[in-house]
C-alpha cells in the first residue's frame, strides 16, 4: 500500500507549538540531528547566514523570559537554540535576506524535532529593539550578528491535534 500525498503531509501538520514540556534530556546526537536539520534550508545565494547557540544552563534558561514576552515555556525546557543571522555573511548584507534565511532554517529545526518526537516552540526575537539588545548581551553577541528566534526545546507534556490552517480566502489564482 502506497502512502498518499496527504498522509505525508500529516507530518507538517502535527508540527504544533509546544509551550509544556515533561523532565528528561536530549541527546548530543539529536542536538546535533536538529542543526543538520536547520542547515538544510534554503538560503540566499546559499549564504548560509545562519548560527546557533544551544542552550542548556538552567540558569540560562530561567532567565530567557525576563527578556522574551513568549519565553515564558523557556524554564521548563530541556534545552533551546537560539537562531542568529550574521549580516557579514547575509546576501548582499541585506537584513531581509539574513531574516529568511534564518525563518527558514527555524521552520526546519521545528520539523526536525517533531520528527525526532521533541516538543518545541518557536519565540520571536527580531524585532522588538529590547528583546534583541537583551539577548545579544547576554549571549555575547558581536555587532554582525542579529537574534532571530529562540526554539524550546524538549519532551513534549502536551500532545496538541494536528491540524491545517488551510483557508481559500486566502488564496488567489493568477492574480490577486
Amino acid at each position: 500500500m502506497s502512502i498518499t500525498g496527504q498522509e505525508k503531509l500529516e507530518f507538517i501538520f502535527s508540527r504544533r507549538s509546544v509551550r509544556a514540556y515533561s523532565p528528561g534530556e536530549i541527546a548530543d546526537s539529536d542536538i546535533k540531528s536538529l542543526l543538520e536539520g536547520a542547515m538544510a534550508a534554503p538560503s540566499a545565494m546559499t549564504k548560509d547566514p545562519w548560527r546557533f547557540i544551544v542552550i542548556r544552563n538552567r540558569e540560562v534558561l530561567a532567565k530567557l523570559p525576563s527578556l522574551l514576552p513568549g519565553g515564558g515555556m523557556l524554564p521548563t525546557a530541556a534545552a533551546a537554540i537560539l537562531v542568529c543571522g550574521d549580516l557579514d555573511m547575509a546576501f548582499e548584507r541585506h537584513i531581509s535576506y539574513l531574516l529568511q534565511d534564518c525563518s527558514a532554517a527555524t521552520e526546519n529545526l521545528l520539523l526536525a524535532a517533531t520528527a525526532l518526537g521533541l516538543g518545541s516552540c518557536w519565540v520571536g526575537v527580531h524585532p522588538s529593539e529590547s528583546s534583541v539588545g537583551k539577548v545579544k548581551e547576554l549571549f555575547e553577541l558581536p555587532p554582525a550578528v542579529i537574534p532571530v528566534a529562540i526554539v524550546a526545546l524538549g519532551p513534549a507534556a502536551e500532545q496538541p491535534e494536528p491540524r491545517t490552517r488551510y483557508n481559500p480566502a486566502s488564496v488567489h489564482a493568477e492574480k490577486w
